[in-house]
């Protein structure tokens, strides 16, 4: 599991386990710290290939690859205690892809999806956006330098670029050909939050209201696309899944 899973602190007493799914590009550790936070919840923070201790193994190159190692690999452990899934971006969208397959393949369900900074994968607004994937390293670069998040000296050096680049493009390929239609019922009935930047581009967040039967609430918070990384918004974040987690031993006990 360490192949896949980044888990910084180890709580074998957690009231429920968090699975956290990186952004495009991104690695595990922004996720893996929050567990040195949560002290109630224990963070699995997914590593993808192409970074990190996997960087010599192949991108992958659809979503089905991704949701098949992630639950091949969690399926046992998710079953001994209530799990959530936090996704941002491209990680919601793996979010839901998992969560999807979980239930209707293990008929398994998380107490709760928390998504941020992304359209539901069938919206209209998410099916017409441009393939940056497929754009030049120059041109790609002005629209990443637009979206903000992205620290000026990484930028700046052109070695360190040509290293996250790749794994950049490779997982908005995954996501920009990932296909999902509407559901005509919704498969899961757990509670959804819906996080995003007030100042990124318009969402299309209610969408994601018709995967579940459960609650739907939206939270917008200060900030551009990556809005959480500030330290306001990431504490905003985590308190709200810790008080939403912990209630579960009242549920559950």
């Amino acid at each position: 599991m360490d192949k896949v899973i980044n888990c910084f602190k180890k709580r074998p007493d957690a009231v429920a386990r968090l699975i956290c799914f990186p952004w495009a590009g991104g690695g595990s550790i922004h996720y893996a710290r929050w567990g040195t936070v949560l002290s109630s919840v224990e963070v699995f923070a997914v590593k993808l290939p192409g970074r990190e201790s996997r960087a010599k193994e192949p991108f992958f190159q659809n979503m089905q690859q991704i949701v098949d190692e992630v639950i091949g690999v969690l399926l046992p452990v998710l079953k001994e205690k209530p799990f959530a899934l936090f996704g941002h971006s491209f990680g919601a969208f793996t979010s839901f892809a998992v969560a999807d397959a979980l239930k209707k393949l293990h008929n398994l369900e998380p107490v709760h999806i928390f998504l941020s900074g992304a359209s539901a994968p069938y919206s209209e607004i998410r099916v017409k956006a441009p393939k940056r994937s497929e754009l030049s390293d120059d041109d790609f670069l002005k629209w990443l330098i637009s979206i903000g998040g992205t620290p000026p000296e990484l930028l700046a050096n052109s070695e360190v670029m040509k290293l996250f680049l790749p794994a950049l493009k490779a997982d908005l390929h995954v996501v920009e050909n990932y296909r999902c239609n509407k559901p005509d019922n919704p498969t899961l009935s757990c509670p959804v939050t819906c996080f995003d930047g007030k100042d990124d581009i318009p969402h299309d967040l209610q969408a994601w209201k018709d995967i579940t039967s459960g609650d739907f609430t939206t939270r917008m918070l200060d900030g551009s696309h990556f809005y959480l990384k500030d330290s306001g918004n990431e504490k905003h974040i985590l308190d709200y899944i810790t008080n939403h987690l912990e209630t579960l031993e009242m549920d559950y006990f």
